[in-house]
């Protein structure tokens, strides 16, 4: 039985009936995702055809399958929907209706249709109608597995996308965010083709209407430094960038929940703790069911799920204007990179290609603590394109609009990890602030010896001593080791780009005497 477009209470009490969840104390729904707490990123694949054969950036991202793999998949999947009750509902993706796509999504579980409730937009009665916009559809059903031998994958795990057919078959894994990543990935791959900028960023707006866009992987703090009860909330993670401005994908949020603080987070905190939020691998004390949020037992990568509108200062058309502040977040481990770096249109573009940060525990299977990582623009598991194509649109809309770009480290400080303290919410908003009122932009800056990047000598309301890393650690010279050694890591990472890209560019990374070869 194929129940079809329930509201999210009648999806909530059918999740509830079926044991699939629980309620916390405050009403939000609890979800245990079992052996997949993060993403399973080398089980993605998407279907090697005509279509794709040349626009993909094949390799290990973007592992091709062929139609037949990929019809043995969906068969599996239709198997499993079609034994028992199952839940559809017809969606949408992007706020703004010249770039948005229907959507449908079929589940086993009502709990992921009521993810995919909360994380999607709902339908239109009008859409833009582009050729590469008709509706999509996504088959997910955790009991399905794949056969290696039979079907040609790593494992029983698989997130298959058929471009041609306009499909993507999930089995395996009961983690929600596959659902939402998938279809990520999808605009990734058309979006660009229409000259739009796809961005795995939050976003925000003034009262102006003008933007700021944080660019960052998960962990890196997208949804709480984008959360500013000062401005609009546009979107925490998945962001369109046209000739009209900018756009969310989604209609909803998913915030990491782990340690949140009602203080730090107050907006997301309070979202947390209503009727209707998911929370997923999330743990809650077995009598009370209040949710502890500063709890690792099941993961580090403790999710919450909730409709942007549960956010006070949501914007309620999900767009903004052209952005005049464009943030890149890292978390970094080493210690090393400021909390904040001006950067000229040449060293945004080799950042956000380089795409460093650390992954934060959790958020990958397999990942129990912070990994050193280069994952090009701040999204490589979703770009389904060459890095290149998107650094290019990118750089076409920062001159186009005149947008200030900034570097901003949220990880570690006086330090690396295990020796250093992660850095102080306060101070990465105090910061991200500053740049997006342009005070930023009015302080004196110096030019980082080996980096090449610009850091402002004092910004109120900062202690100056730290805004120069090496000033918080008390081993200067185990600093100026580590700053040597991420600078090689990204020389060495971006050979790569190369040949791609200009000699400006090239030449916009660090410069050590002596240079990986």
């Amino acid at each position: 039985m194929i129940h079809k477009n329930l509201t999210a209470t009648q999806l909530i009490e059918k999740s509830l009936r079926h044991h699939e969840t629980h309620l916390s104390a405050d009403g939000a729904l609890i979800a245990i995702s079992g052996k997949f707490t993060g993403r399973a990123a080398k089980d993605k694949y998407i279907v090697r055809d005509p279509s794709t054969e040349q626009l993909v950036d094949w390799g290990a991202v973007n592992q091709p399958i062929t139609e037949k793999q990929f019809q043995q998949l969906k068969s599996k999947v239709l198997n499993v929907l079609d034994s028992d009750e199952s839940f559809y509902l017809d969606l949408s993706v992007g706020a703004d209706p010249r770039y948005a796509m229907p959507l449908s999504v079929r589940t086993e579980h009502a709990y992921q249709a009521l993810f995919a409730w909360i994380m999607f937009r709902e339908p239109l009665s009008d859409y833009g109608h582009h050729e590469l916009l008709k509706p999509f559809t996504v088959y997910a059903a955790p009991s399905a597995h794949a056969d290696p031998d039979e079907d040609g994958t790593r494992s029983e795990t698989f997130i298959a996308i058929n471009f041609a057919a306009r499909e993507v078959v999930i089995g395996g894994t009961k983690y929600c965010g596959e659902i939402k990543k998938s279809i990520f990935t999808v605009m990734n791959y058309y979006l660009p083709q229409m000259g739009i900028m796809t961005m795995h960023a939050s976003a925000n707006s003034g009262d102006n209407e003008e933007s700021a866009v944080f660019f960052g992987l998960s962990g890196t703090g997208k949804t709480t430094l984008s959360a500013d009860a000062s401005r609009h909330l546009i979107g925490d993670d998945e962001h369109g960038w046209s000739d009209n401005g900018v756009f969310n994908f989604e209609g909803g949020c998913y915030a990491k929940a782990i340690k949140l603080s009602p203080t730090a987070e107050p907006e997301i905190w309070q979202a947390c703790h209503t009727f209707g939020t998911l929370l997923e691998n999330v743990v809650t004390d077995e009598n009370s069911r209040v949710v502890d949020f500063d709890s690792d037992k099941i993961t580090e990568n403790t999710r919450a799920a909730y409709k942007i509108n549960k956010i006070p200062n949501h914007h309620p058309d999900g767009t903004g204007g052209h952005p005049k502040a464009i943030v890149m977040l890292a978390c970094d481990a080493f210690g090393v990179l400021p909390p904040v770096a001006k950067l000229t249109p040449e060293q945004a573009m080799f950042y956000f290609l380089s795409g460093y940060t650390a992954k934060v525990a959790g958020t990958e299977a397999g990942v129990t603590e912070p990994q050193t990582t280069f994952s090009a623009c701040f999204g490589a598991p979703f770009m389904a394109l060459h890095p290149t194509r998107y650094a290019e649109l990118l750089a076409e809309r920062i001159k186009k609009y005149n947008a200030s770009c900034y570097l901003v480290n949220t990880g570690w400080w006086r330090g690396p990890y295990g020796v250093g303290e992660r850095m102080p919410i306060s101070v990465s908003r105090r910061i991200v602030n500053a740049a997006i009122s342009g005070e930023l932009a009015q302080v004196e800056f110096e030019i980082d010896p080996i980096f090449g990047f610009q850091i402002p000598k004092a910004l109120p309301g900062i202690d100056s001593s730290v805004l120069k890393m090496r000033n918080t650690w008390q081993d200067k010279a185990a600093y100026d080791a580590q700053e040597r050694k991420l600078a090689g890591m990204f020389l060495e990472n971006f050979k790569k780009y190369a040949d791609k890209v200009s000699e400006a560019v090239r030449s916009a990374g660090p410069n050590v005497q002596d240079k990986v070869a």
